[in-house]
């Protein structure tokens, strides 16, 4: 099961698209991101996430979006097992180096039903703190 999500997640990170993750996504996901102590629950706010993290890459370096030629963006290790996968990534984010984890489950339907993003060093968790804010105030309409 997860060997064929593993498989959709990197095609997606070769070309992002918010119809990509819709299909991906279970209704009730979570997300779990090292910038906010809550999960974020419900396909719409992890697709927000996932979309925010994703620019934050592309703008808040000179790299391009994950999956672009010239951005740095890449998966280094995989751990998968049942319906669950741990993908290790590098990347850079204003010239500092950034490692992390995306640890992700799917459920029996092959949908991701949660998603957690864990990041060293603590540079890179307190710069991407600060892009991923910036770009969720971007992506968020003004109420």
């Amino acid at each position: 099961m997860s060997q064929e999500g593993v498989a959709r997640w990197h095609e997606y990170m070769k070309k992002p698209s918010p119809d990509a993750l819709d299909e991906m996504l279970a209704d009730d996901v979570e997300f779990l991101s090292p910038i906010v102590f809550t999960p974020q629950k419900g396909k719409d706010l992890a697709k927000l996430y996932l979309m925010a993290a994703g620019g934050t890459f592309s703008e808040g370096s000179k790299d391009k979006m994950p999956g672009s030629s010239k951005s740095t963006f890449r998966y280094t290790k995989e751990v998968v097992d049942g319906n669950h996968a741990v993908l290790e990534f590098e990347t850079s984010l204003q010239g500092k180096y950034v490692n992390g984890v995306d640890i992700i489950t799917w459920n029996d339907a092959g949908k991701i039903t949660e998603f957690k993003v864990m990041i060293r060093p603590l540079q890179a968790v307190n710069l991407m703190h600060e892009q991923m804010k910036a770009m969720l105030e971007k992506m968020t309409p003004a109420q």
